[in-house]
């Protein structure tokens, strides 16, 4: 029953055009400290309210129109994953993966392992939501289980878990330089390395994929009930048999092989010393690198080498010429959403203009940070107001930019490592991402819903993500003020 997605972010774009008047009227501003992203030094800034009504607002609305949807990079990485991913599943690589991962793992299992892999996904960064999620949704269809719930499962995977991992990504040197730099405000010598975190993460990986998994089988399928395919969007292919013929045992071999070669390809271009996708200057491989800054591209690569090798070996798609059409197909089917991009991107860059984001973040630290109460208490409420201002300000680095140089000094004079304060900044950042229509792919969730049932829209994956949303953040703040209490290492 909520309206269409465009018309509810019409009627925020009004509100945000209305509250940044009456506001910026007012005089709201705040001033506050912040770590400067390009010096690493400590400044002093004052941030207010900006009006989209005054002269200087309705010039930004009117020549920024075309410039926010260009600068809203979910478009395309959307588009660039659609190339690959297209002749994926066009081709049926996709499809015989899920079965051939049907066939292999017990019924129980499957939950577990998209849960888990849908957590690892981050260290591809954006390239989760892209790839895994609308995975998840045919992986669940294919062992005749409702893809919605398998959808749900990949989105709270991917977005209420991603700030950690098992393995170290690039986001976490960017948060581990800001979290030194306000360590150094009060001790100079103390520093954190990019494994700071590693032991509580690896733990949380764990304890997350049960829970995602626990939630889709005990809570969320149970409610959708049986699927109906006559609920599908035209076009939609729901009949997903999970036998391999021999046409699709060869183009699984087929695609190996092409696999196989597309790695062997990147080995030479990363391995050696001289590799062009390592760091020109300090020759690392991962961390602030071409290869970890271009991941996407292998991930295009890989589908389209994959694929189209699938399509060979199974005589699904043998030309160029029928690559080409598979590509097209995809990012046709992809019109509604661009569409919802591109007011989306229009809210977003209005949001940000005005500061309003900024401003409530501020005000909340700050009356957090005039509490005076504990350290464990102060971490918890910490955790708090970090969800709240997620809902509004999805970025994690942004936010740490602001929040390092306040509470990583505050806390760590009542004793508190600067580490412990990182891990409960990941924790009050993640879980609120599958739930705010202001994380730029909740969206392209909605466009993967509406393949299955035609009738989904924003109040659809709410209600959908809500118990993932509270379980993961009341369980995930549990585990984190056990391991506090417990003075158990955070990492290396």
């Amino acid at each position: 029953m909520v309206p269409h997605p465009v018309v509810i972010f019409l009627i925020l774009i009004a509100i945000v055009i209305a509250l940044s008047a009456l506001l910026s009227l007012f005089g709201a501003a705040v001033t506050f400290e912040r770590i400067n992203a390009d010096t690493h030094e400590i400044e002093t800034a004052t941030t207010e309210i900006r009006s989209l009504l005054n002269a200087d607002g309705i010039r930004f609305m009117y020549v920024s129109l075309v410039p926010n949807f260009m600068a809203f990079t979910a478009v395309g990485l959307m588009i660039a994953a659609m190339i690959g991913a297209g002749v994926a599943e066009e081709s049926g690589l996709v499809t015989a993966l899920i079965h051939k991962l049907v066939i292999v793992s017990p019924r129980w299992a499957l939950t577990y392992i998209l849960a888990f892999v849908g957590i690892l996904a981050s260290v591809a960064a954006d390239a989760g939501y892209l790839v895994l999620i609308p995975l998840a949704g045919i992986a669940y269809l294919a062992v005749g289980r409702h893809p919605l719930a398998g959808l749900a499962l990949g989105f709270a995977a991917v977005a209420g878990a991603f700030t950690v991992n098992m393995l170290i990504k690039p986001l976490d040197t960017v948060l581990v330089e800001f979290t030194n730099d306000a360590a150094h405000l009060v001790d100079p010598s103390t520093s954190i390395g990019l494994a700071s975190n590693i032991w509580f993460s690896i733990a949380s990986v764990a304890f997350l994929t049960v829970i995602i998994a626990f939630i889709s089988d005990r809570m969320i399928e149970p409610r959708l009930g049986a699927y109906r395919p006559q609920d599908a969007a035209a076009g939609t292919t729901t009949d997903q048999s999970t036998m391999l013929g021999e046409q699709e045992s060869r183009g699984l071999r087929f695609a190996g092989v092409g696999l196989l070669g597309l790695i062997v390809v990147f080995c030479l271009l990363t391995i050696p010393s001289w590799g062009p996708l390592r760091n020109p200057g300090t020759g690392e491989l991962i961390g602030d690198s071409p290869f970890m800054n271009g991941l996407i591209g292998l991930i295009v690569l890989m589908f389209l080498v994959t694929g189209w090798a699938y399509g060979i070996g199974a005589g699904t798609l043998r030309t160029l010429t029928e690559v080409v059409g598979a590509i097209e197909k995809s990012i046709k089917s992809m019109g509604g959403t661009i569409f919802l991009f591109f007011i989306l991107s229009q809210f977003v860059a209005y949001f940000t203009y005005t500061n309003i984001g900024t401003v409530m973040a501020l005000s909340l630290s700050g009356v957090l940070q005039a509490a005076n109460i504990g350290a464990l208490p102060l971490l918890l409420g910490f955790i708090v107001v970090v969800a709240i201002i997620d809902l509004l300000l999805t970025g994690a680095i942004a936010k740490w930019a602001i929040f390092a140089p306040v509470f990583v000094p505050l806390l760590m004079q009542l004793g508190v490592e600067p580490e412990a304060v990182l891990a409960a900044y990941r924790v009050g950042d993640s879980p609120m991402n599958a739930i705010t229509p202001l994380n730029a792919y909740f969206a392209l969730v909605v466009g993967f819903a509406q393949k299955y049932d035609k009738g989904a829209g924003v109040g659809t994956i709410v209600s959908l993500m809500l118990p993932y949303v509270v379980w993961l953040f009341v369980l995930w703040t549990a585990l984190f003020a056990i391991w506090q209490i417990l003075g158990l290492p955070w990492g290396i």
